[in-house]
Order: C-alpha cells, then sequence, then structure tokens
C-alpha cells in the first residue's frame, strides 16, 4: 500500500495491527505500530527510510510495483535501528550501488548490523542535498534517542522526516494525526516519550530550539511510527517541550506487588488518604504484577509523586518491584517525589530497600515509609490513611 502525503511525497511504509512487543519485551505496543517510510520524487528520487526486517521482502517487492527500483537516486537513513534500516539488505541487493546518506554514527551502526560496506555518504547538520525543485537539509539529532539519529528536512513542502522524534506506537491506516482518535493518539504519544525519550530530555529540548532558530517553515511533520503530524503539526513540537521540562500533572501514583494481600490493603489505605487530604488530586493504583510495565511508567512519567510498595520477600522486594524501579533508574524521571510501604512477616527490610532504590533513581524522597506487621489490622490500615494524609502535606 502507498498513501500520497504531497504531490511530491509518498508513503510507502508497512503497518503492523500484529505488533505486541517492541525492542525485545521491553515495550508493549497495544495498538500495533506503523513503520514509516517516504518516497520523494523530484528531479531526484529519494526513499526516505524503510521497514523493520521481517517485512523487508514485502517492503522491496511494493515499492517493486511503483517503479523502477533504479529510479531511485539516493537513500537517506536518519536511523540505523533495524525497525528503521531493516530492508536495507534485500533492497541494496538490487541497486547495490546506490548512495545511502545518513550521519558518521549511522554509518557505525549500519555497519555493525548488517556487515555490509555500501556507499555511505557521510552527513552533518547544515548539509543539503539538491534534488530539483527542491532541497533536503540534514539535521543531527543524537540520542534523540541514539547518536546517530537525524532529521531531514524538505524544502518546498516544508516536511519535517523526524525519524523517531515525535511518533508513536498506533498503528492505523488513517496516516494522519487529524483522522484519528486524538485521546489514543496523545496517550500513545506520551507513552512513547515516558518510556523512551525521558533519558534525553534535555537534547530534546536542546534540539527542538535549534530547529526553531533555524526558522523552517513546517507544514507536516513525517515521524517514522505512527500518524503523520499535518493538522497544526507543531502542537506535537510543543508538547515535547513542556514533557521535556521536569513534566508533572497533579497525580500521585500508588504502586505495589503483594503476596497475601497485605500490602495491596496498605496501598489502598494510603489511597484513601491521600484523597481525604486534597480531593483535587487525581490517584491511581496499579499492581506491578498484573498491569503493564510500560503503562504504569507512563502514569509515574505524569506523577508529581509516587508510592512504592512490597512486602519483604527473602530479606529483599517483589521481582516486578525491583523491575520498574530499576527502569525508573534508567529512565532518570526529574522534579518527583515517593516514598516506601510494605507488609512484612519477620525481618521487614523491604521498605529500606524501596527507599534507597528511590533515591538512586532521583526521587526525592519524603519519608522512611511505613511498615505494617502480618496482614494489617483496622488500626495499621488507619495509620496507613494517616500516612497519606501526611504525605500529600510533605510534598
Amino acid at each position: 500500500m502507498t498513501r500520497k502525503i504531497t504531490g511530491k511525497v509518498t508513503w510507502v511504509g508497512k503497518v503492523d495491527w500484529e505488533l505486541k512487543r517492541f525492542h525485545g519485551d521491553e515495550f508493549s505496543t497495544h495498538r500495533g505500530s506503523t513503520y514509516n517510510a517516504y518516497l520523494i520524487r523530484d528531479r531526484k528520487t529519494v526513499l526516505i527510510d524503510t521497514v523493520w526486517k521481517p517485512y523487508e521482502q514485502e517492503f522491496v517487492d511494493s515499492l517493486k510495483k511503483v517503479m523502477d527500483l533504479r529510479e531511485i537516486d539516493y537513500i537517506v537513513i536518519n536511523h540505523g535501528e533495524i525497525d528503521h534500516s531493516g530492508a536495507l539488505v534485500a533492497l541494496m541487493k538490487e541497486i547495490p550501488d546506490t548512495p545511502i546518506y545518513c550521519t558518521a554514527n549511522a554509518v557505525k551502526s549500519l555497519k555493525g548490523h548488517y556487515h555490509k560496506d555500501w556507499n555511505f555518504v557521510e552527513v552533518k547538520t547544515g548539509d543539503t542535498l539538491d534534488i530539483g525543485e527542491s532541497k533536503l537539509i540534514f539535521v543531527e539529532a543524537r540520542m534523540l534517542h541514539w547518536p546517530d539519529s537525524m532529521f531531514t528536512y524538505m524544502t518546498g513542502e516544508n516536511i519535517l522526516f523526524s525519524n523517531d522524534a515525535f511518533g508513536q506506537h498506533y498503528a492505523t491506516e488513517e496516516l494522519f494525526n487529524d483522522r484519528v482518535d486524538t485521546d489514543e493518539l496523545y496517550y500513545e504519544a506520551m507513552k512513547y516519550y515516558a518510556n523512551i525519550l525521558t533519558p534525553f530530555s534535555r537534547f530534546v529540548r536542546n534540539k527542538i530550539h535549534e530547529l526553531l532558530d533555524m526558522k523552517l517553515p513546517v507544514d507536516i511533520i513525517c515521524t517514522s511510527h505512527g500518524v503523520i503530524w499535518r493538522d497544526n503539526p507543531l502542537q506535537i513540537v510543543n508538547k515535547y517541550l513542556e514533557w521535556a521540562n521536569d513534566y508533572q500533572e497533579n497525580q500521585i501514583t500508588v504502586i505495589y506487588d503483594t503476596m497475601w494481600n497485605g500490602t495491596r490493603k496498605m496501598a489502598e489505605a494510603i489511597a484513601e488518604g491521600i484523597k481525604d487530604a486534597d480531593n483535587g488530586i487525581v490517584v491511581k493504583q496499579f499492581n506491578a504484577a498484573k498491569h503493564d510495565k510500560n503503562d504504569i511508567i507512563t502514569q509515574v512519567f505524569k506523577s508529581k509523586a509516587i508510592l512504592v510498595g512490597s512486602p519483604t520477600i527473602n530479606r529483599g522486594i517483589a521481582f516486578s518491584i525491583a523491575g520498574l524501579l530499576e527502569m525508573m533508574k534508567g529512565l532518570g524521571f526529574t522534579n518527583k517525589k515517593g516514598a516506601a510501604f510494605g507488609a512484612y512477616g519477620w525481618s521487614g527490610e523491604s521498605t529500606k530497600i524501596i527507599t534507597s532504590k528511590l533515591n538512586e533513581a532521583g526521587f526525592s524522597v519524603v519519608n522512611d515509609g511505613i511498615r505494617a506487621m502480618w496482614y494489617p489490622d483496622d488500626r495499621a490500615l488507619n495509620e496507613c490513611r494517616e500516612f497519606g494524609r501526611r504525605f500529600v502535606k510533605e510534598l
């Protein structure tokens, strides 16, 4: 399937409705995804990016239906990760000498993935490629989200090919942002940012300001995943600036795992106390063993504070909680507070361990947490409610 974007630009990607996991098993894709590739036909013909490797032959065969592959004058690879470059091996068997324009870091990553010495042309910010009536302007976008990433801007059409930036894992045949459910779109865009781009927020801010300073008119943003932004495309750019700036909403998220429901009862009582103290705060609760980890991380991203609970297990904490805390450490959330809670039988180390892990993850720890021995009785649950009320006042 191909779709016209403008008179010169055609979408030639792949919609993957079946995708449920991405980056191995690290990212959940409940709504599937798309692998967006673009064909530019000016006096020169340019292919921008390809698709994920499992669809490489399908991609090449689809291109052959609309053109002679030898018509492709240039290939632009904005990022070497396999979901973007995966069809290169099959494509280059057909047109082996075609120049591939990419950053110096992308040459390294492409050679590392495919072990091929293709006709690479290294580009850096400000370099241009004349393709006829239009020019392509290359802008390095290091750490958005790999060192090899770049944007490509097309003059005349005023299109920014942004690769991973501004994208979402969101399968749709509608293609454009004004044709899909806005709530679904923005949830998936935030989930993508929270789980992938959060560690690079400083780079996001700097790169967006650099782009704005270039004063390039942007009528369309062509991402590598999800929808193309054609209706007020800068809305997602402005949202990225907001998300990159120590983002938080008036929300507290309570995350726990539980063995015999003692820690769950504590979580519910703490949440009641929070709402008693401030009914305007949004409170969300998640059992980390039963809810999707990336959806939980998205709620952490939205929150101004979190409470993390686990029973003590073998002088440690629950596997699901340990994994989430390790994810939070890697993502490097900023401007967020937290505290720990948990039930225990005899040794009771879990709250200290969680408190230490929250500190390591960059959270401002509000207090030493709260513990309940065995199964919490009414008195213990009242103490949890009071803990929730105090937690709000201490924020």
